[in-house]
């Protein structure tokens, strides 16, 4: 068989281990750590999953090794029961696939303990760090001393022992985004006079030591990874230049330089590249440093497509490639490479929905992908006991839904009273950095229509074509409308609702106000800002996007500040053709000039049609926003449950 990615799929040796393509499941939180730090059941689902997808190896996240580190993450520690069967259950769910467990090892440093629930407990404790300082929060960092340091390097070996009993066959030392080794190795952080601060020869001392006592601990075969911001990108961290003389240091005693970016508390948005960023932004420093060293170099950031993942490796601008949210979003993304079905690769969003319900409620969740954080329920599509006819809608909750309903055999087909399926996601093709968002539809479509999804476009699921049909089940996902008020002249010929702007695009003037500051028009502004537009944005609420989650909406408002000027606590009255008349909070009237004014006041369920059809099949089901304005997320989440109920 000739491999359409034949770069991309090919194994690599690296010492005595082979892995047997160059894409890496990246660390991740998994979806339940218990409370003295196990790595729980349903983590190991969460990792299993990435190598039954077809990852070469997966690196369970940030096993935390010392007792100073009061952090977010996992233990390994013989004294705790069941630390080191939950670490060997998770390995062996890992290698059972064909993949190589690894297990990262971190310390957190000075900001261990930032993700505690409990701010109270928080501000208790004394947190340890290169220097003395206070952390932005209020909390007290302390100096380590020499013999905290040894017995944290100590520490460093004996989890990575306990790593390789436990079966996992690699471990990544954890260097990077602004925990404890990187905190040595930054001049942003180490402001320390002794041997282990000012040249650069000393930062690395700390780093140097802990992989030293990590080989020690494990024997020369075992591999060791080192993770290494290859640049902080932050005014008073170090650049590449150094990046590349910390992997030359590095490089004796470690047998993979896996080169990241940032510091995780200043450059959050490139780190984890955001939609506002370009895919790979940070390949170019493993690039440099590979041109350096002579290890394996692995590189990160943003990468989901196929055709730039295989480039990347054919160039030699790095000789591993590892994911993390793209494989939230398609687990199986390895093996759809490897098998050349690329055009079923169900790609990230980069919408942080991932990790802002980690930060908001505990759980993991993919916008795209429901199975994420629910691994235990199974990955399996079980066929249905009786095959049914079933009627979908074509948003994206009614594709996923028709996509596993034919998954379990019943009949279906689905209805679309327009010529392109999608539903709200059509509006996005206009907006440069949500396009993979548009581009959902047409996977999901690919996906249903392989299934065995019959297709009916430009037809609207009336009550009486619905009846006719006679199906068993109906899942109404109709969406929603936009919500366009009374307000004079909202209707005029100088006014584009936000949805229809992918239609209307080239009515929109130079100079525009967008009405309304939620998502929508936030990201919607941003993007015509972005296209060189003089852009207004008129808010009523004090806050912009307050329906933007908590790590995609710091990233939204640096863009507005960016490219927008934004006008919050004003209420709009009229829209004139120059554009729109408000009155602010003490009665007072302004008028924010456009002569192009976008309406994005948001959304109403289409509640009509949801009366019309509830009677039409003795199984009934409403999702996405046609039951409650909401988000994707959703949509597809219900979407799936509906079809798995039938």
């Amino acid at each position: 068989m000739e491999r359409q990615y034949k770069h991309l799929s090919s194994p690599i040796t690296i010492g005595r281990k082979t892995f047997r393509n160059r894409m890496f499941s990246a660390p991740m939180g998994g979806t339940d750590i218990t409370n003295d730090g196990c790595i729980g059941p349903k983590s190991a689902a969460f990792y299993e999953l990435r190598a039954k997808g077809g990852a070469a190896a997966v690196t369970v996240s940030e096993c935390m090794v010392h007792k100073t580190d009061g952090s977010h993450a996992y233990r390994l520690d013989e004294s705790i029961l069941n630390s080191l069967a939950g670490a060997t259950y998770a390995a062996d769910a890992i290698r059972r696939h064909g993949a190589i467990p690894s297990l990262e090892l971190s310390h957190s440093g000075m900001f261990a303990g930032t993700y505690m629930t409990d701010k109270t407990k928080q501000h208790e404790l004394v947190q340890y760090g290169p220097c003395d300082t206070v952390r932005a929060d209020g909390v007290k960092v302390k100096a380590l001393d020499e013999e905290l340091i040894t017995e944290i390097v100590h520490a460093y070996g004996h989890v990575a022992s306990l790593a390789k009993r436990a079966g996992f066959e690699m471990v990544m030392i954890h260097g990077g985004h602004g925990w404890l080794i990187n905190q040595f190795l930054s001049p942003l952080f180490n402001h320390r006079e002794d041997e282990y601060g000012g040249s650069l020869e000393n930062r690395c001392r700390f780093a140097i030591r802990v992989l030293k006592s990590v080989r020690e601990a494990v024997g020369p075969d075992f591999l060791i990874e080192f993770r290494m911001s290859g640049s902080e990108f932050t005014e008073g961290g170090y650049g590449l230049e150094d990046g590349v003389e910390i992997a030359k240091m590095i490089e004796p005693y470690v047998d993979i330089i896996h080169v990241s970016a940032g510091t995780y508390q200043k450059t959050f948005g490139i780190t984890h590249p955001s939609m506002f960023e370009e895919h790979g932004r940070n390949v170019f420093l493993a690039a440099e440093i590979k041109k350096h060293v002579s290890k394996p170099v692995a590189t990160i950031g943003g990468l989901n497509d196929p055709e730039q993942l295989e480039e990347i490796i054919a160039s030699g601008k790095a000789d591993i490639v590892y994911m993390a949210r793209a494989l939230l979003a398609d687990p199986f993304l390895p093996r759809k490479v490897v098998e050349n079905r690329p055009e079923e690769i169900v790609k990230c969003l980069r919408c942080f929905t991932c990790m802002a319900e980690r930060a908001a409620t505990s759980t993991r969740r993919c916008t795209v992908n429901p199975l994420i954080g629910r691994e235990m329920e199974g990955d399996e599509i079980q066929k249905a006991p009786t095959k049914r006819k079933v009627v979908v809608g074509g948003g994206p909750g009614g594709l996923y839904a028709a996509y596993t309903a034919a998954r379990r055999g019943h009949d279906v087909t689905l209805y679309e009273k327009e010529n392109e399926l999608g539903g709200i996601l059509k509006s996005e093709q206009a907006i440069s950095f949500k396009h993979e968002m548009y581009e959902l539809s047409g996977t999901y479509a690919l996906l249903a229509k392989r299934a065995g999804v019959t297709f009916k476009m430009n037809t609207e699921a009336t009550k009486e074509l619905i009846e006719k049909e006679n199906p068993y089940a109906v899942i109404i996902a109709t969406g929603s409308t936009p919500l366009v008020p009374p307000i004079p002249g909202l209707k005029g010929d100088n006014v584009i609702v936000v949805n229809n702007y992918y239609k209307e695009k080239d009515k929109v003037s130079d100079h525009v106000v967008v009405f309304g500051g939620g998502l929508a028009g936030c990201e919607c502004a941003i993007h015509l800002g972005m296209e060189g537009k003089h852009v207004e944005l008129v808010e009523m609420r004090d806050q912009l996007a307050p329906d933007a989650n908590i790590r995609h909406r710091p990233l939204l408002l640096a863009q507005v500040d960016k490219y927008v000027q934004a006008h919050t606590g004003l209420k709009g009255l009229e829209v004139t053709p120059n554009g729109i008349l408000c009155e602010d909070k003490d009665g007072n009237k302004v008028t924010i000039e456009g002569t192009t004014v976008i309406c994005a006041l948001g959304q109403r369920s289409t509640t009509k049609t949801v009366e019309e059809l509830q009677d039409t099949a003795p199984f009934v089901r409403v999702i996405g926003d046609a039951a409650k304005v909401s988000t994707i997320t959703n949509a597809v989440y219900w979407g799936y449950h509906a079809a798995l109920d039938i």
